[in-house]
């Protein structure tokens, strides 16, 4: 009776044994399904976490192109992005006409720049006449000049700066008159002589290294009489290459100096102008010089 006792006793701690195992299996695969469900959301979050922070990375980009209403004293938007203004320009019986409209046809407010809310640079075909003017605003987008253009083909630069928008300076045909001027690739020869006088005021260009990709220093030496100001400025220069397609408007370096420092991204022969006021009349200086 004894070892039957014994016996029923033995069986019944095996089988406590086997449900005690048997819970613990249970609970232990519960547990490991629930980390890892943990950490699958966590990777997701993580992901979720990187590409938001990407969208704002490329959200931060896409402003950074456009204006905000400084004003660099440098103007060379080839490098930014696609221009979000469209520029139209017409002439008529001496009448310059330039239509500004945003993608949605809305009339883009302008940035001041230079004391100035737009600088018109007109070059003829063959880059040997130049004229900087300042139309004024007549509203709905609308500015005008009045102006005599002699008979030829020209190509017109619209250096503004509008706001909220990115914008990029491009040359755009303009002809006037039956007898059209041709541009010739490669006309120009770059200068042996950096010194020109015009009104009796002579001025003279030193440059550093006219290398590509880096900085460089235009000096011009204004001969011991310093320039009256001009739009803000001791004075101006612009600088197109011998295919009047890249446009560059450079302001001085210093308030005291007509010191401009720029870059070049192509080697080549490009043509500058620097704009110096004397005697109350300004001066368009021409240089021809090669970057190599």
């Amino acid at each position: 009776m004894k070892q039957k006792k014994i016996v029923t006793w033995a069986i019944s701690a095996i089988v406590y044994l086997g449900l005690v195992i048997g819970g613990y299996t249970v609970y232990a695969s519960m547990n490991n399904n629930n980390d890892h469900t943990d950490i699958h959301s966590a990777a997701s979050n993580s992901n979720e976490k990187k590409e938001t922070s990407t969208e704002e990375e490329h959200s931060d980009d896409h402003t950074s192109q456009k204006s905000e209403g400084t004003d660099s004293g440098h103007s060379d938007h080839a490098a930014r992005s696609e221009s979000e203004v469209v520029t139209n320009v017409k002439y008529e019986e001496g009448l310059i006409t330039i239509d500004l409209k945003d993608k949605d046809q809305n009339s883009p407010k302008l940035e001041i720049s230079h004391e100035k809310i737009m600088h018109l640079i007109i070059v003829s075909a063959d880059l040997e006449d130049y004229y900087h003017l300042h139309p004024e605003e007549k509203g709905n987008g609308m500015y005008t000049q009045k102006f005599d253009l002699p008979e030829n083909s020209y190509k017109v630069f619209v250096d503004i700066k509008p706001k909220n928008l990115a914008y990029q300076v491009s040359p755009i045909e303009l002809h006037v008159g039956k007898a059209h001027g041709e541009h010739e690739e490669n006309s120009l020869k770059a200068d042996t002589n950096l010194t020109k006088t015009i009104n009796e005021k002579t001025v003279e260009l030193t440059t550093t290294e006219l290398g590509i990709n880096k900085e460089v220093t235009l000096s011009f030496d204004t001969k011991g009489i310093t320039p009256e100001p001009y739009l803000g400025a001791l004075g101006h220069v612009v600088i197109l290459d011998d295919k009047g397609e890249k446009f560059v408007h450079v302001h001085p370096a210093s308030e005291e100096k007509t010191v401009f420092e720029t870059k070049f991204d192509k080697p080549g022969i490009y043509k500058v102008w620097g704009e110096f006021k004397f005697d109350g009349k300004v001066n368009s200086y021409p240089f021809v010089i090669e970057v190599k």
